[in-house]
């Protein structure tokens, strides 16, 4: 069984350790996080250095591959890139719990957590470093951008379109063939009926757009 690192250790990441445990395909060496001290432990993992010593711990752990499991788009996103500017040649594995339902013909890439109960129907395309949370559900055909998420009960119809950095929030529904721009936020219990812009929140019944705001923000 190859070793990994968790990179991060808050709330999500005790559901990622957990999903990593049920799935049985790796194991953890040990945590990396820079709010920890060094040799203290979380969920039972040591904590076995900072984002710094990355090159140092692959090394020495002999370790295959990493799962960023932090729940923040933007963060997730930075810290994704500097680790495969300091460790270019470690993986980026996936996270898929035995209870989430994948149908035929769904792509997922790199880096992204599948939670229980989640369902992910056919030919749907999740991408890299995203987040489908527990019983949220991406229809046929629908597109999750890379380091996007959609929320615990967050659910689209078939045919949408969810861009990078995109935010679906607790319990929102997407009707089918619609689309929500790069780094959107939709708010819990939302309902959105038509296309939503880059660069935007909103929420409501139906959303309504509250505010704009820069990427990143």
């Amino acid at each position: 069984m190859k070793n990994i690192v968790v990179l991060g250790a808050s709330g999500h990441a005790k559901v990622v350790i957990d999903i990593i445990e049920k799935d049985n395909r790796f194991r953890i060496a040990g945590i990396v996080d820079p709010l920890l001290p060094k040799k203290s432990m979380f969920m039972g993992y040591p904590v076995i250095g900072h984002d710094d010593d990355l090159p140092r711990i692959v090394e020495n752990f002999q370790i295959y591959g990493a799962i960023v499991a932090i729940g923040d788009n933007s963060l997730r996103q930075r810290i994704a890139r500097k680790v495969s500017h300091s460790v270019p040649h470690l993986s980026f594995v996936t996270a898929i719990h035995p209870r989430a339902t994948i149908g035929t013909q769904v792509t997922i890439g790199p880096g992204t957590v599948v939670m229980a109960g989640a369902v992910i129907n056919s030919d749907a395309k999740v991408g890299s470093f995203c987040i489908v949370n527990s019983m949220s559900l991406l229809e046929h055909d629908s597109c999750l951008g890379n380091f996007a998420s959609l929320a615990p009960r967050a659910s689209t119809g078939g045919n949408c379109d969810i861009g990078e950095m995109a935010t679906v929030g607790m319990g929102a529904v997407v009707l089918q063939g619609l689309s929500i721009g790069t780094n959107t936020i939709v708010g819990a219990s939302a309902m959105v009926n038509k296309d939503l812009p880059a660069n935007v929140t909103a929420y409501g019944l139906p959303a309504r757009i509250i505010r704009h705001q820069q990427p990143h923000d």
